[in-house]
């Protein structure tokens, strides 16, 4: 019954439309956030609902350790972000679908399906008579709108997070069937970019060709943010790190990513892809607005703005990569033109020591759960700032990041899906690390 039981429950927190702060899905964030409590209570946790300050409760479950046992965390997030538009999915997004063997919702990886897996995994210790280690699972509701509420409960109320072991289950493997840990996530940052040229549209016939095209100076502005290979580029920060751990071939970078046929990775010959995701900062033009192509008319645009998104390697300051963004796009901007920036949603990016014993145990627990040999370790590009507020408020505790989201799942796109092999091989290796695992 174990796939039928992780079906039910995936089934029945995907049907929650859970995005954190639409005024019009409070009920569908509740109700997610109820159906959480109550999964944790059914197994044999004690719960308790926390407030916090973005109204997004957090919900943790909790066993106490027997004498002498360290306490291990579990962590997932019941939050999605949106669905987007209905038309570009192939079955409804709120109705956990099976197509060709892999499971399709909002949420069936990131992070439902992480959160399901840890609940099989506390499934399977109670049918093996239980553990001696401590239990705390913790999971939130707005890690996709930045977590400002459980790093508003880490700093006010530290002590509720207290563990020996912290499990972040929000991440996943190289691709399917090979187990992976997670060793370093990017920081990040949103910045807003305005350019304005003119006190308001004049007309291209008149003007044009003298006029200075808001546009064409924020083109040309962006553009100074790479080099000829499109590599990044930022004036005062080193952009030519190279990773040193497990590789991403080149191929399955452009399978993963889905780079049309003849269209070329940004890097010259020797930049790989690890290099340009996990050992360099990134900069991704998020959003670009000036006058709709369907609205135009014969006129020099004004005004024009841009949503660029950060990307900071671990060993490097996310703040200080920051300021140092804002002083090039400052510096660069054509034509006299002004300028304004705007910054929010800053984190530090992190990296986990693998070293130690949890990390080697569980490290091994997923290798045995998958019949392999040993545990791959990978870089990730994305950010949790979740793992370095953790990192901060518990120093020695050991963190490790995995879970059941891989390539193919397409997160935050739509249909989104997650392979039901994943979340089974995974909540077994979890399983086997609380039966077996006892410190040092």
């Amino acid at each position: 019954m174990t796939r039928e039981s992780i079906f039910q429950d995936l089934k029945e927190l995907v049907s929650f439309n859970s995005v954190h702060g639409d005024p019009e899905l409070v009920d569908q964030h509740a109700g997610a956030a109820q159906w959480v409590s109550e999964a944790l209570k059914k197994a044999n946790l004690e719960v308790e609902v926390v407030p916090t300050v973005d109204d997004a409760p957090i919900i943790l479950g909790r066993k106490a350790p027997e004498p002498g046992m360290p306490t291990i965390l579990l962590y997932s997030h019941y939050d999605v972000v949106s669905a987007g538009e209905s038309e570009k999915w192939e079955s409804d997004p709120f109705t956990l679908t099976e197509r060709d063997g892999r499971w399709y919702g909002r949420g069936a990886a990131d992070c439902k399906g992480n959160l399901v897996m840890h609940l099989e995994a506390l499934r399977q210790v109670e049918q093996a008579g239980g553990t001696p280690l401590g239990i705390l699972v913790l999971i939130e509701g707005s890690e996709e709108q930045g977590g400002e509420g459980l790093d508003q409960l880490i700093k006010d109320r530290p002590e509720l997070f207290a563990a020996d072991v912290i499990f972040i289950a929000d991440s996943g493997n190289a691709a399917v069937g090979h187990p992976t840990l997670t060793t370093c996530l990017r920081g990040g940052a949103q910045i807003a970019v305005t350019v304005n040229t003119l006190e308001a549209p004049v007309h291209s016939g008149s003007f044009g060709g003298a006029a200075p095209d808001a546009v064409a100076a924020l083109v040309r502005l962006l553009d100074t943010l790479r080099d000829p290979q499109g590599r990044t580029v930022i004036e005062g920060v080193d952009c030519s790190g190279k990773w040193t751990g497990e590789p991403y071939p080149a191929e399955q970078f452009r399978q993963d990513a889905g780079v049309l046929d003849g269209v070329q990775l940004m890097g010259a010959e020797n930049d790989l892809p690890a290099d340009m995701v996990w050992a360099r900062p990134a900069i991704s033009i998020t959003g670009f607005s000036s006058t709709p192509v369907d609205q135009a008319v014969n006129a020099v645009p004004a005004t024009a703005s841009a949503r660029l998104n950060l990307r900071v390697p671990a060993g490097m300051d996310t703040l200080d990569t920051m300021d140092k963004l804002i002083a090039h796009l400052k510096n660069n901007v054509p034509f006299g033109a002004k300028i304004e920036v705007e910054t929010w949603e800053g984190n530090q990016p992190f990296a986990a020591d693998t070293s130690g014993p949890a990390a080697r145990a569980l490290a091994a627990a997923l290798a045995k759960a998958y019949g392999q040999e040993h545990c791959a370790e990978m870089g990730s590009g994305g950010s949790i700032p979740l793992t370095s507020a953790l990192q901060s408020a518990y120093p020695e505790a050991e963190i490790a990041l995995f879970g059941v989201e891989e390539p193919q799942c397409s997160i935050h796109s739509p249909n989104e899906s997650v392979d039901p092999t994943e979340i089974e091989r995974i909540a077994a290796a979890e399983a086997d690390f609380l039966l077996h695992y006892r410190g040092e």
